[in-house]
C-alpha cells in the first residue's frame, strides 16, 4: 500500500488529459496537422533556413522517457545568434536574461502537435524604455525571424 502512495502523484499525472495551450497575452500558437516527432523535424529543418541558429533545447519527456514515465511530447528550442546577442546587450544588459528566446512544440491530446512562443517584442517589452529604439528595432526585427521559421516549419 505504501508503494502505491509514492506512486499515485504520478500516476495522477499520467492519467491527465492532455491539455492544449491556450492564448496568453503576447504569444503566438500555430496547430499543425503534423505528429510531435515530424514537428520537431520541421523546426530543425526550419531554422536550417532562417537567420537564426537553434542555441539549446530542453525536453521534459525526453527526460521522463529516460527513466520509465511517458509524457506528452513537448520539446523547447532557444534560438538566436551572436550578432543579435551583441546588439541586445549593446541596448541593454538586463535584457539578457532573456536569451535565447524560445520555441515550444507541444504533442496534443489527438497526436497532432503544436508550436508556440512569444514574440521577442513581447519578450523585451520590459526593457523597451531602457534599450530605446535599438531594442524595439531588434525585437521587430526578430518578430519577423520568429513568424517565419514558424510559418514554414508548420507548413512544410
Amino acid at each position: 500500500m505504501h508503494r502505491v502512495l509514492k506512486l499515485l502523484p504520478i500516476l495522477l499525472i499520467l492519467a491527465a488529459p492532455v491539455r492544449a495551450l491556450e492564448p496568453r497575452e503576447g504569444w503566438v500558437i500555430f496547430q499543425s496537422g503534423k505528429s510531435f516527432d515530424d514537428l520537431v523535424k520541421a523546426v530543425n529543418a526550419a531554422v536550417d533556413e532562417a537567420p537564426i541558429r537553434i542555441v539549446t533545447q530542453a525536453s521534459a519527456s525526453a527526460g521522463a522517457k529516460m527513466q520509465g514515465i511517458t509524457i506528452p511530447g513537448n520539446r523547447v528550442f532557444g534560438l538566436y545568434r551572436n550578432d543579435y546577442a551583441r546588439r541586445m546587450l549593446d541596448a541593454s544588459i538586463a535584457a539578457g536574461i532573456e536569451a535565447p528566446i524560445r520555441l515550444y512544440v507541444t504533442e496534443e491530446a489527438d497526436g497532432t502537435a503544436t508550436l508556440s512562443y512569444k514574440t521577442p517584442s513581447h519578450v523585451f517589452a520590459p526593457y523597451a524604455e531602457e534599450g530605446g529604439a535599438a531594442l524595439r528595432a531588434l525585437a521587430d526585427e526578430l518578430d519577423t525571424v520568429f513568424e517565419d521559421v514558424a510559418r514554414a516549419a508548420v507548413t512544410e
